[in-house]
């Protein structure tokens, strides 16, 4: 053991001779893996901040809410069996809400009708268009990520009397007042004045998915009287606890099962979503953006690898003499073998290590260009990076080693 750890550290020692000597060819060899690495780190990085990204504007849904709507949240061959359904009503959600206080240990917390539409809102001069506008009840803030830490959401009083008062989102409110406070200020909405009494906090949006950035809520008292005619419905239900969601969807849908008067003969009318229904769409694209990328930028630091190979043949030649001077003088296949593989993986190391250097870098410019993207440099992704590293260099120097250890001492002496 004592043997092996001096022929390790004289490997060392040997490499860093080396490449010192060498600075040149080292460096221009290196190229190869500090690029593999840069690609495969930022595709890495990438992958890791669509999944972040992902995952955030899903959490918009809340994994502990159960949505009933009229068409499921997957693709469908059957379209026109949805198409002909009865609408989702929002006052579903105050017969639910009957049922579920009851039911003796529901799994249900409260139902929230909610109603929806695009609109334009106006402040003043300034105009904001395709505006989520939605309508709904003071308990939609149990079901929903709102927080308004600018005035409020509206309360009981108010969404029982329809007032006309809305929070909105960060987006409109900075696009509506850049430069003043939009508490108690008035805005227009279909020909008609709400008084603003709550702005959310900025959200943010990735690749057009869920925010809460760009929309208002108000009253669903309000909603209905000014907007009803053309608006989609959904009844959102708060589940007690999500680690027994599926027994949560089957009470709800025997509880909607009563509701729409349905015999037991006849298939459900109507659908009942979770965030993860909606997850499952999803995760199919960006799995095949991460194998599609990693696949990609995997080319690269095999090219890189295969120009290491071929140096450290280059170097085999080159100091044929020497190896059989050492293997003269009494130095095992082993040693020779330890050698050279040591020198194809510091060679490799110190690329990967220059690589991670610049991919932070690009990646720290990359998140200043564009603050939208989830930018993730995690530290699982440097680990992972350096023990690619090694096994580039494990790999590509294990034939030219090979090939050294085996050489014949008196062939090797007698090589010009």
């Amino acid at each position: 053991m004592k043997r092996f750890l001096y022929e390790l550290s004289e490997s060392w020692k040997i490499a860093a001779a080396q490449m010192r000597s060498n600075l040149t060819r080292s460096t221009l060899t290196a190229l190869g893996v500090i690029i593999g690495i840069i690609a495969v780190t930022l595709m890495g990085t990438a992958v890791n901040g669509i999944s972040i990204g992902f995952d955030k504007s899903m959490a918009v849904l809340g994994d502990d809410v159960l949505y009933v709507t009229q068409w499921p949240w997957k693709p469908v061959d059957d379209w026109w069996n949805y198409r002909d359904r009865k609408k989702i009503k929002t006052e579903y959600a105050e017969t639910l809400n009957r049922m579920i206080a009851a039911t003796p240990n529901s799994n249900l917390v409260i139902a929230v009708p909610t109603s929806n539409l695009m609109r334009s809102i106006k402040y003043g001069g300034n105009q904001v268009n395709n505006v989520f506008v939605l309508g709904t009840t003071s308990d939609f803030i149990v079901t929903s990520t709102i927080d308004c830490t600018n005035g409020r959401f509206f309360n009981e009083l108010e969404s029982r009397g329809g007032a006309n008062v809305v929070m909105i989102g960060f987006d409109v409110a900075d696009a509506l007042f850049p430069s003043e406070n939009p508490i108690d200020k008035s805005v227009l909405i279909n020909g008609q004045l709400f008084k603003v009494v709550g702005v959310n906090t900025r959200q943010g949006t990735f690749l057009g998915l869920f925010s809460w950035d760009s929309m208002v809520a108000m009253p669903l008292a309000a909603f209905n009287k000014y907007f009803s005619a053309k608006s989609d419905s959904d009844v959102r239900v708060k589940v007690k606890d999500k680690t027994r969601l599926a027994d949560a969807k089957d009470e709800l849908t025997g509880l909607m099962r009563r509701v729409r008067g349905l015999p037991p003969e006849k298939k459900d009318d109507f659908s009942i979503n979770e965030q993860q229904a909606f997850k499952s769409t999803l995760d199919p694209v960006k799995n095949s953006i991460a194998i599609a990328g990693l696949f990609i930028t995997g080319l690269s630091l095999f090219v890189g690898a295969i120009g290491i190979m071929n140096i450290t043949f280059v170097s085999v030649k080159e100091r044929t003499k020497e190896i059989g001077t050492r293997k003269a003088l009494g130095a095992r296949r082993r040693t020779i073998l330890l050698q050279f593989l040591i020198e194809s993986t510091a060679l490799c190391l110190l690329g990967g290590f220059i690589g991670l250097v610049f991919a932070y870098l690009m990646c720290f410019g990359i998140g200043k260009a564009f603050p939208s993207f989830p930018i993730h440099f995690s530290v699982d992704l440097v680990f992972l990076s350096m023990i690619v590293s090694i096994l580039t260099g494990l790999f590509s120097g294990f034939a030219p080693a090979w090939t050294a250890s085996r050489l014949d001492p008196v062939t090797a002496l007698r090589y010009e």
